[in-house]
């Protein structure tokens, strides 16, 4: 699938929010931890991917009920859904200068249609030694999940299955989806609202 920009403007995807909030002394510590000056863009785009993925706990997998949803709070408690860690992947690479945006899939919730379906984000980043955008996954790799930081094939936490109507959206956006942000900060169940008030279209 051809990936398309929002905005043309490579600025537009550094750009510091309440939820991307690169500024927090968390974040700015462990960008200390993550990179140095000896780094290329590959590299310090494939360090944060993995730190997000590893480190970052995705609420369901440990079933915790606590919602988290700025970068800074996904750092300090080191959990969240993929809306979360895709906020605090996007302040880690912003904050290195790497332009980063959000990208959905439409995926079954479960393992059937009828146990309904999600938004799912995950993110693009611009690498500029390639002159190209990348899509990676840092939801957090299980048994039956394995996405890998690759600047060749793609390899994504989930393949989309048209034949039961999920779906890959083409844009690379500059912020988060709206629903997705309102979702993370109108729940304190982050079990609940995982099962049964996820978004399931942009």
């Amino acid at each position: 699938m051809e990936m398309k920009t929002e905005s043309a403007n490579p600025k537009d995807y550094l750009e510091e929010s309440d939820v991307v909030n690169y500024s927090h002394p968390l974040i700015k510590e462990m960008v200390q931890e993550l990179f140095h000056d000896g780094q290329s863009d590959i590299e310090k785009a494939k360090a944060a991917f993995e730190f997000v993925r590893d480190d970052i706990s995705h609420s369901w997998d440990i079933q915790s009920k606590r919602v988290t949803c700025k970068a800074s709070e996904v750092l300090q408690y080191r959990e969240g859904i993929c809306y979360a860690k895709s906020n605090l992947l996007a302040a880690l690479l912003r904050s290195a200068g790497i332009p980063t945006g959000f990208c959905y899939q439409r995926l079954m919730i479960f393992d059937t249609p009828e146990k309904g379906y999600c938004i799912h984000a995950l993110n693009a980043c611009f690498i500029e030694s390639l002159n190209r955008w990348i899509r990676i996954d840092a939801r957090g790799n299980k048994p039956g999940v394995q996405a890998e930081f690759t600047i060749d094939e793609e390899i994504l936490a989930f393949n989309v299955q048209e034949k039961f109507d999920e779906k890959d959206y083409p844009l690379i956006y500059t912020k988060p989806n709206p629903q997705t942000i309102t979702t993370l900060e109108t729940h304190r169940d982050a079990l609940e609202m995982y099962k049964s008030f996820l978004p399931d279209y942009l």
